[in-house]
């Protein structure tokens, strides 16, 4: 029997996966209980295999190789649920760094909220280069979660949830609640869209599992130069605004998508024209100021997008 698994799907993560699979052979606190590494490749063109059957050979964890076709972090996050033994499966994106009673904080924290069906961790970021001065106002869109040093539950009413990075997920209530087939599946080249962790977790929020924050998991978040520039952030920005039809109307009853689309709309108008007030010219100039801009114009235009491109009409309800 395993109790915990960690999860790792990666894509091309050949360079970054030693890092995190040697941190894990320093876990602490994990003699109580069996646990296990799936790293699930999501259509690598690097080394990712080699990488991983390297260190199948001496693991002091067992560690099994997946291979996932379809392209999107949603799907290999549905191949590791799958593929888990365990019940409790924990999230580790191929830049996140566990500390080391990561997994027994986390397999603790299980043990102590039985109705929790999801809980994130602490996220700090560890930036290659010093990001601008005004960087403070985007960095919860990079996975960065620092909610204070207590535990606390997501309320639904909120409308915020962790990412999926350092995510930790209850198999039974993924399988329960989440359909068969999203909206979104995460982003792949040529399409930003993304939030597909967001989607994932309403689906077990409003089923009446508890979402929490769990300080006590503590993870480093390696964020490289390239994704502190304008050629990074600006389609980033543009995927996360798409793909916000999806995300505000998951909470709403279908009878209330019309009135509350022209809201949406209303608002994100007002916050266009109130931003282009501010800071007029400056977006041209002022990265943070134009990623800001990129969202609000991508949501704005979000439920258009996605239905022309079909993910709207090929979606069933569940």
């Amino acid at each position: 029997m395993v109790d915990f698994t960690v999860a790792i799907p990666t894509y091309n993560g050949a360079q970054r996966l030693p890092e995190v699979l040697e941190s894990l052979k320093s876990q602490t606190g994990t003699d109580a209980f069996a646990w296990e590494v799936i790293v699930v490749d999501n259509n690598s063109r690097d080394t990712t295999p080699e990488v991983v059957r390297a260190y199948q050979q001496n693991s002091p964890y067992p560690i099994r190789y997946c291979h996932e076709a379809r392209q999107g972090a949603g799907f290999a996050r549905k191949r590791a649920i799958c593929e888990a033994q365990s019940d409790l499966i924990g999230f580790l994106d191929d830049d996140n760094i566990p500390a080391e009673n990561w997994i027994a904080a986390a397999y603790t924290f299980a043990q102590d909220h039985p109705t929790a069906g999801a809980f994130g961790s602490r996220i700090q970021g560890e930036f290659e280069v010093e990001p601008p001065e005004n960087f403070s106002r985007l960095l919860s869109f990079l996975a960065l979660t620092e909610r204070g040093p207590d535990p606390l539950i997501y309320r639904p009413a909120q409308k915020v949830l962790p990412p999926s990075a350092g995510l930790v997920i209850r198999k039974q209530a993924w399988l329960e609640n989440v359909p068969d087939r999203l909206i979104l599946n995460g982003r792949v080249d040529g399409n930003m869209l993304t939030a597909e962790d967001l989607e994932m977790l309403s689906y077990i929020q409003r089923s009446g599992w508890e979402i929490w924050y769990n300080p006590a998991m503590q993870v480093r978040h390696k964020i490289p130069k390239q994704r502190l520039e304008r050629e990074y952030l600006i389609p980033f920005f543009r995927g996360i605004g798409l793909s916000r039809y999806v995300t505000r109307m998951l909470s709403v009853k279908r009878w209330q998508r019309s009135p509350a689309l022209i809201a949406y709309t209303l608002n994100d108008i007002r916050k266009i024209t109130l931003h282009l007030l501010k800071y007029r010219t400056k977006v041209k100039t002022d990265l943070v100021a134009a990623c800001e801009l990129e969202l609000f114009t991508s949501s704005l235009i979000s439920p258009f997008y996605l239905w022309r491109k079909g993910y709207l009409s090929s979606h069933k309800e569940t």
